[in-house]
């Protein structure tokens, strides 16, 4: 049995523990306050673009943008990670990293090799390991995410799209469901499936007049295109650091929970074994006592 000292110098270091943790979790619930709402402004910004997008493609039917080309044979796949630059939130990345292992091991089986671009180090870490070929990387954006940081990584896939280099393009991010809920999803970009530029009937009405284009109808679909796909993934950053902040205030109550359980633990056993050396003591001069007697 340990004895006192080493009980309580243990309680001490737990105790120390439970103040980091404690710490970081007020942090983080302060971040993912400013995260969420960052994350709610960004997406009429997409809803506006996407609509806008659907209009003028559908107004210009004598031309197809490389992005709604579907691409024929076994060409190579690409795909943007985006995860977190620090740990200590959960699962959060393990849950994205295993999502992703099952679509590597059937693009094995398929021949299909990949490219991919990597929005985070964890992310890039772990495509590292695997010996993935990592075409960019965009690591340690801090808490406010930045729509020109994203441009450059992202734009490598988007070339190899439109000159047909790869046959697709991918976006694995945690999507924030609630504070409690973060879901890892592994999304289409490219080709932009129909579903994703649907428009109900209202959203027809509202974007219904005709457009003037300068300097051509073209350049404004290409630019138009580039765009929207950057608003997609600066929308995915925008989740998943509100995923992250609100993983991280989660995995750090538990902790400061867990840290409190095992300082009542040790108090006890510490109590325990006080209790032992007393009785000790009492019963070591009871019996001098009785033998001088």
């Amino acid at each position: 049995m340990p004895s006192t000292k080493e009980i309580r110098v243990k309680i001490k270091s737990v105790q120390n523990t439970r103040k980091i943790t404690k710490a970081m979790e007020m942090v983080a619930a302060s971040k993912m306050r400013r995260a969420q709402e960052r994350m709610r402004l960004s997406r009429p910004y997409s809803d506006k673009i996407r609509n806008i997008t659907a209009h003028m493609a559908e107004a210009n039917p004598e031309y197809k943008h490389p992005f709604l080309l579907k691409r024929e044979g076994n060409l190579p796949a690409g795909l943007i990670l985006v995860t977190t630059d620090k740990g200590l939130c959960g699962g959060l990345n393990t849950n994205i990293q295993r999502l992703l292992l099952a679509r590597f091991r059937l693009w094995e089986a398929e021949g299909v090799k990949f490219q991919a671009t990597a929005i985070g180090a964890k992310g890039l870490a772990f495509l590292q390991r695997l010996g993935a070929d990592v075409v960019a990387q965009a690591v340690h954006l801090g808490d406010r995410p930045s729509l020109e940081k994203l441009i450059g990584p992202v734009k490598p896939l988007l070339d190899a799209y439109a000159q047909g280099r790869i046959g697709s393009l991918y976006l694995a991010y945690s999507r924030f469901v609630n504070t409690m809920k973060q879901e890892p999803l592994l999304e289409q970009l490219l080709p932009l499936s129909a579903e994703r530029l649907a428009q109900t009937e209202a959203e027809r009405s509202a974007y219904a007049w005709d457009y003037l284009y300068e300097p051509d109808a073209r350049s404004v679909v290409d630019d138009l295109m580039v765009r929207y796909i950057e608003a997609l993934v600066f929308q995915a950053v925008a989740e998943n650091m509100a995923s992250e902040q609100s993983a991280r205030m989660v995995a750090m109550k538990s902790a400061s929970d867990n840290a409190k359980k095992m300082i009542e633990e040790l108090q006890l056993v510490y109590n325990k074994t006080r209790q032992a050396g007393i009785t000790k003591e009492i019963s070591e001069i009871v019996g001098g006592s009785a033998a001088i007697s």
